[in-house]
């Protein structure tokens, strides 16, 4: 754990590389973020990411929800995921699904995908397999802007895990 001394000590090379594998495969939130230093709380981290991620471009969002992984997809069972979303998806049990399971998350990534041109986010940390599945039933239900909103909401609350799994409080 890092203290959050440490993280205001930190320049920005040592920032980008301790925390820009927060938000999946985009090393650039992690750069705007420390923009907003120094941060007085482990919660002003987590709000700078926010920040970052809400005031950057809407191409930029889009690319930081397609940088997620499916979840329990093909890159998850080959292992080519990022540490982060490997620990979280087996936490929520989606290293152990059965056929019928693996089959369901696939048709539901499919589908999915060819609605909305992006991954399904859901920040797992906490959930069970069968959380996951409902919120994704319901989530298909929503139109393009609501289900946008949704994904980075979502990636908000990754965030505040993955920097509460790093940064003492």
């Amino acid at each position: 754990m890092t203290t959050l001394a440490d993280v205001n000590a930190m320049n920005a090379a040592a920032f980008v590389a301790s925390f820009g594998d927060v938000a999946e495969h985009s090393p650039w939130v992690a750069e705007k973020a420390l923009g907003f230093a120094p941060f007085e709380t482990r919660d002003a981290v987590v709000a700078s990411f926010e920040q970052a991620m809400r005031e950057a471009p809407k191409d930029d969002q889009l690319a930081l929800i397609r940088a997620h992984p499916d979840l329990a997809g093909k890159a998850a069972i080959s292992g080519e995921i990022a540490e982060d979303s490997k620990r979280e998806q087996a936490g929520a049990g989606l290293d152990t699904l059965t056929a019928d399971e693996f089959a369901r998350f696939t048709d539901l990534n499919t589908r999915y995908r060819n609605k909305f041109g992006f991954p399904f986010i859901f920040a797992v940390k906490g959930a069970t397999k069968h959380m996951i599945l409902d919120a994704f039933e319901k989530r298909l239900e929503n139109d393009s802007d609501a289900e946008f909103e949704t994904a980075l909401t979502q990636i908000a609350r990754i965030f505040r895990f993955r920097l509460e799994d790093r940064i003492s409080g």
